[in-house]
């Protein structure tokens, strides 16, 4: 009863795997443009589903694991003499046995009668002989008989042991192949998963920096805008990337310039070593865009030099952890101190370099940056979404949020089972193998007679 309850779960349980959610899964490479979400699975429902899928692996491997101790502890205990079933065949064959010696025996008795009537001389005599040739005769066909139903006896408790050796098998090869139905379950939503989690560029999520001057004087403030405007098809949550830096300027040195992001309740810095997300945005409709206020301090000792701001928005929605709007970048011109350069135009976002679009590790979980080490710049056209809604970017978290979460540079594993080391005793599978080659070379002879 145990097994059969174990065969039912297994089967039920490779059965209802919601395999519709994994088939359903965007099939995009990283650095592919985001597709429509209609009818897609959710991040959370895949996954929920592979967490599914797993469970319901484990399970009906439990399943295969126990039914295979229990095929081989019933094929060992079948092939007992002391086994009911096996006791059985024993008697019945060896019935069967003394049935066809006995009916050896009468067909001899007949011969036997037969020649004694031919030798008879006379009447009485002749007469005595084919009496006892009837008698033989009759003995004959009452041998026949028994011979014939201890056959049909020998064959039927044959037949019961071989029923018995089959339908362990079987069960055990249903198991079996409920796990294999498991398993491909279980690696499609992993796939599923895997396929979600990777980084996916969208253009409509632009970055665009408003009022940034293309020369700037040392000893004075500059205050510009980051405005991120969300051009796509679905709500999001962004975290917009910011970096400003002077060419050549290494870590350590004193800095020429001094930048700081406001999120309306106070100023914070950048560091100015690498790109990083400021101004966390919990929920960004489609069509909305959101302004980020900056300002920036030149040193007043600074001399002439060029610098650079790169911009960008990285995201998530409810369908993938890693969106990655593109990189902009502004060059503008650090002046020395007392400069008069006139009217300035803003800076304008131009070609980015091989290794500008380099992202924070926090920009999704599992991702390795996107850009530079590939050596693949970004380079999209600008969007200008419909009627955009402004607003002030709300209260954030500085850094790594729950959307960005890293997985030290690699795609995120769901986990590799020890389930997947080689299943079971190889010996027990040989068995039951063995079992089923043995049965239908017995049936054929069966057949044959």
């Amino acid at each position: 009863m145990r097994l059969r309850r174990s065969l039912a779960v297994a089967v039920a349980v490779a059965v209802t795997t919601p395999v519709a959610l994994f088939t359903a899964a965007p099939a995009l490479a990283a650095g592919a443009p985001a597709a429509p979400t209609q009818n897609q699975p959710t991040y959370a429902e895949l996954k929920k589903a592979a967490a599914d899928a797993q469970k319901a692996y484990e399970k009906a491997l439990a399943a295969k694991e126990e039914g295979q101790e229990k095929v081989k502890a019933t094929l060992e205990a079948l092939g007992s003499d002391t086994h009911p079933l096996k006791a059985a065949t024993i008697t019945a064959d060896k019935a069967a046995e003394e049935a066809a010696a006995a009916e050896t025996a009468a067909e001899k008795a007949v011969r036997d009668a037969e020649a004694v009537v031919e030798a008879a001389q006379g009447e009485t005599e002749k007469a005595e002989a084919e009496k006892a040739l009837e008698t033989a005769e009759a003995d004959l066909a009452k041998a026949v008989e028994a011979k014939e139903k201890a056959d049909a006896a020998a064959e039927a408790a044959r037949t019961a042991l071989d029923d018995a050796r089959v339908a362990a098998v079987r069960e055990y090869s249903v198991l079996k192949k409920a796990l294999d139905d498991a398993l491909a379950a279980k690696e499609a939503a992993e796939e599923a998963l895997g396929t979600a989690e990777e980084c996916v560029r969208e253009t409509g999520l632009t970055s665009l920096a408003v009022g940034l001057p293309s020369e700037v004087v040392a000893g004075t403030t500059v205050d510009f805008t980051l405005r991120v405007t969300n051009g796509t098809e679905r709500t999001l949550t962004v975290d917009p990337l910011a970096f400003v830096h002077v060419d050549g300027e290494r870590g350590g040195e004193k800095r020429r310039l001094a930048v700081e992001w406001s999120n309306g309740s106070g100023w914070h810095a950048l560091n100015g070593d690498e790109p990083e997300h400021i101004a966390h945005i919990d929920t960004m409709a489609p069509g909305e865009r959101s302004d980020v206020k900056l300002r920036m301090t030149i040193a007043p000792d600074a001399a002439s030099a060029d610098a650079f701001a790169l911009f960008a928005a990285d995201a998530s929605s409810a369908y993938r952890p890693c969106v990655l709007g593109p990189m902009k970048r502004y060059d503008f011109e650090l002046l020395p101190a007392g400069s008069d350069p006139g009217p300035v135009d803003d800076a304008d976002p131009g070609q980015t370099g091989k290794d500008d679009d380099q992202r924070p590790a926090t920009a999704g979980p599992g991702t390795t940056p996107q850009g530079g080490a590939a050596g693949q710049p970004v380079t999209t056209a600008r969007t200008t979404p419909t009627t955009p809604t402004t607003r002030t970017a709300g209260t954030g978290t500085y850094g790594t949020t729950a959307a960005t979460a890293t997985t030290g540079g690699t795609l995120a594993q769901t986990g590799t089972s020890p389930a997947l080391a080689p299943l079971g005793a190889a010996s027990a599978v040989a068995v039951a193998l063995g079992a089923g080659a043995v049965l239908a070379a017995r049936r054929r002879m069966t057949a044959d007679r």
